[in-house]
């Protein structure tokens, strides 16, 4: 059927106006891209953009150490190898391998989300691993509650704000060339200031940072970590499987009390504690600018491998600092602990709060 001229012309008017409106909208997705960062852009265009995971490749592994609140503030091994990515459930399987102070080799599988490499309840890890787990969530994992997948730009003047504390914002500071076991990175530094810098080193090309020390939030005192990691080894294929071994420490061994009020030092001879053999314990109080804190009363435990109490004395003075517990003997060899409580200095207890020190120890046979 022949159109009339009226009709030919109202086709051509809709006509120009659907492509019109097309132009147009493909015109204002590309303006609002360019001029306010551009999720597309943003998200995938710009190459200083980071996020937890950020550069992953199956068979690759990174092994850290972490210091946390786990183990009573003793540093352990964790090592991550990430063998495959399942693209059915967008997550990473990462055989794992925790080495522990006192040389204990506990292995798991995680299962890692794609979008922050966060532990899947659907992990295979055996109870004993949960606690390093938790560390692991609060140390090499902590930046992910701010930079998930897409990331933020490493040149941002900010990153996020802790809601817990009223110190500074979270943000990307100035570059510097870093030193670990793994090598030297150059990298950028992310901090913020709550009573003390707190420093977090990235490198854009790895999955987790390369190095960290923060400190916890206490109203009083010389704050004590709250984490500190370093990358120890990084590379392709399959990790050796670490050999479970018994580290014996050399003293002294100096830890900070929890509120970060003292430090306590522990000292004892022989070197190596042995069964059967009398070994005498020295401790040094210091205030937490690392001073001789003299006046002080303490009580001082001991506890052999196999939970047996071989000393618990209370009331013991330390008028000058310094402390001496003499002539204890084990029976039998393996881990042991020391614990130093202080109740109280210059004649002012410790009340509620809890400055103590747990030390643990080996004895050989």
């Amino acid at each position: 059927m022949m159109r009339t001229s009226m009709e030919k012309s109202y086709v051509m008017s809709i006509r120009f106006g659907l492509a019109l409106a097309a132009i147009l909208t493909t015109a204002a997705i590309t303006s609002i891209a360019n001029t306010s960062g551009g999720i597309v852009k943003n998200a995938y265009g710009q190459s200083d953009y980071w996020y937890v995971g950020k550069g992953l490749q199956p068979n690759t592994y990174y092994t850290y150490k972490i210091q946390t609140d786990v183990d009573n503030g003793q540093p352990f091994l964790m090592t991550i190898y990430f063998k495959e990515f399942n693209s059915a459930g967008q997550y990473w399987i990462a055989p794992a391998y925790v080495v522990n102070y006192k040389g204990e080799v506990i292995t798991g599988t995680l299962n890692l989300s794609d979008l922050d490499l966060s532990v899947l309840g659907t992990s295979k890890v055996p109870d004993n691993m949960q606690p390093y787990l938790s560390a692991y969530t609060s140390s090499i994992h902590w930046l992910a509650s701010f930079v998930p997948k897409p990331g933020q730009s490493l040149s941002s003047a900010y990153w996020g704000k802790i809601a817990s504390i009223g110190g500074s914002p979270i943000s990307p500071g100035g570059s510097a060339k870093v030193t670990v076991p793994a090598g030297t990175f150059d990298t950028k530094v992310i901090t913020y200031h709550k009573g003390v810098d707190n420093n977090i080193w990235i490198n854009p090309n790895l999955p987790f940072p390369v190095k960290a020390q923060t400190f916890a939030d206490v109203t009083s005192g010389n704050p004590p970590i709250q984490y500190a990691f370093d990358l120890q080894a990084t590379g392709q294929g399959q990790p050796t499987i670490p050999k479970s071994q018994l580290i014996i420490p050399k003293p002294p061994l100096t830890i900070q009390t929890a509120r970060g009020t003292y430090y306590i030092q522990l000292l004892w001879d022989p070197q190596t504690i042995s069964v059967g053999k009398a070994t005498n314990f020295g401790v040094i109080f210091q205030d937490n600018s690392k001073n001789i804190q003299a006046g002080v009363s303490y009580s001082f435990k001991v506890t052999d491998s196999s939970g047996k109490v071989l000393s618990d004395v209370h009331d013991q003075n330390a008028q000058d600092g310094t402390g001496k517990q003499s002539g204890i003997t084990f029976t039998k060899a393996g881990p042991a602990n020391v614990l130093v409580s202080i109740d109280a200095v210059q004649g002012q207890p410790t009340g509620e709060f809890v400055e103590n020190a747990n030390f643990d120890v080996v004895v050989v046979a």
